[in-house]
């Protein structure tokens, strides 16, 4: 397992999953997050997300975290092993809840100078609420991870997909 990629649903752990599994692998950690959202909060066009991953991918080694439709082909072809957090909406909402609380209330910086606002938590608009995003997207997201399961191990790749923390935490503890 030199190159892994990791997705499952804002809340559900990827980033800290990530964190340790590189550190594990002596590999670098690439997070897509802070790849994406550019100061203020502003994205950074398609083409460019594109070319700066790619430049990141060429690497013998990286542990990648994120969700984002526009390089997720990109990733899984080049990926050697494929980890999918698919953990239960009340235990990715209890998360994703009180980390949102915590960075609003921490001021925490999060990727180039952004930082969550605890006024966010008041929109109706998922695009702005991380827990409402979470809240849809999250059956949406059970059924990409059932897909990529499906495909990536048809092609013969390591798969797996964790229903629950301490299974993926049993698994980490095997490597």
């Amino acid at each position: 397992m030199r190159k892994v990629y990791i997705m499952g649903i804002s809340g559900s752990g990827k980033s800290t999953l990530a964190q340790l599994l590189a550190a594990r692998l002596k590999a670098p950690h690439i997070e897509l997050d802070a790849i994406h959202h550019q100061p203020q909060w502003s994205a950074i066009s398609d083409a460019d997300f594109i070319a700066t991953l790619e430049l990141r991918l060429a690497a013998d080694s990286w542990v990648v975290d994120g969700n984002y439709s526009q390089v997720t082909d990109l990733i899984l072809d080049r990926a050697d092993a494929v980890i999918l957090l698919d953990y239960p909406r009340p235990l990715v909402m209890w998360r994703v809840i009180l980390r949102t609380l915590r960075r609003g209330i921490t001021r925490q910086e999060l990727w180039n100078g952004n930082r969550e606002s605890l006024r966010n938590l008041l929109s109706r608009n998922p695009e702005t609420n991380i827990v409402l995003w979470a809240w849809t997207m999250h059956a949406r997201r059970h059924q990409r991870n059932l897909e990529i399961e499906q495909v990536m191990s048809a092609a013969g790749r390591e798969v797996h997909r964790f229903e629950h923390p301490r299974d993926t935490r049993a698994w980490l503890d095997s490597i």
